[in-house]
């Protein structure tokens, strides 16, 4: 494994950042039996704001709730938030869990609205992975033509080879997808920069937006999958770490909501499709 040194700047911003008193939501929700399928949501009062669904980070290993102060931030800047929970490595989930619960959130939860998909870290992963899943073949249980109206990844894990090679948090990457004699099988059908190889594209908008301070993931992953994502726009916030994106009122996370603001008006709203979550 590699050994990680961050400096005094990355150390406090992560520790400023993780320590932020959790969010209480207005309204919660399931979507399965398990207790991890369930979801908080802050609805907005405007029947045709955008629909932004957040996939947290935490190394595909810990909950939401480092997310829920972002994402009552999002609410307070006009978006309809949704942010679920899933099955999780070390415990219920991994390989293939946390896909298959990932996949119904985006094929069931937005009901048909147009939506933004957002995620952090390896949320961010998992954004990606579902903007490629009309790449998996026809046959792969995660295999959709049902995508995103659009992803934003935030500091996202690109690569789980490079993942594993640089044992990103104690092995993450290998403890996702089971172990060594796991890993290269199953890679090919959960990794956004081995699906995108080939084709290019997904068909889907997708933006990587990252800080160029960023210590927490090596910055050959952003450039990397820019390289095979031809139609990919990457922001590159200078100054800027990898937690910050996430912190409320914070420079970084003013950029991600002026960043799904352009991308909702792409698409527009409908307010006679709004959803209430309850």
């Amino acid at each position: 494994m590699v050994s990680r040194e961050i400096s005094a700047f990355a150390a406090e911003e992560e520790k400023r950042v993780l320590s932020l008193k959790p969010v209480l939501a207005p309204v919660h929700g399931r979507y399965g039996d398990h207790r991890h399928q369930s979801y908080d949501a802050w609805p907005a009062d405007d029947p045709g704001a955008p629909l932004v669904i957040l996939l947290h980070g935490g190394y595909w290993r810990y909950d939401r709730m480092h997310l829920t102060p972002f994402a009552a931030f999002l609410a307070q800047q006009g978006f309809d938030v949704l942010l679920p929970g899933f099955r999780r490595s070390g415990g219920a989930g991994g390989y293939p869990e946390t896909f298959d619960d990932v996949a119904r959130i985006v094929d069931t939860l937005p009901e048909g609205r147009p939506y933004l998909l957002a995620g952090h870290c390896s949320g961010g992963h998992l954004a990606l992975w579902c903007a490629a899943r009309g790449l998996l073949p026809e046959d792969s249980r995660w295999h959709t033509t049902a995508l995103p109206t659009g992803v934003l990844a935030l500091a996202p894990i690109t690569d789980l080879a490079a993942t594993r090679r640089d044992g990103l948090s104690d092995d993450a990457a290998l403890q996702l997808l089971g172990g060594p004699e796991a890993f290269e099988r199953r890679l090919p059908g959960v990794d956004p920069l081995t699906m995108l190889r080939g084709a290019g594209t997904t068909g889907v908008p997708t933006v990587l937006l990252h800080g160029a301070a960023d210590e927490e993931v090596p910055l050959t992953q952003f450039a990397d999958y820019a390289a095979v994502h031809e139609d990919l726009r990457t922001v590159v916030l200078p100054g800027t770490g990898h937690y910050t994106l996430i912190e409320p009122g914070a420079p970084g996370a003013h950029a991600v909501a002026d960043t799904l603001r352009e991308m909702s008006a792409a698409f527009g709203t409908d307010p006679g499709g709004s959803h209430e979550f309850r």
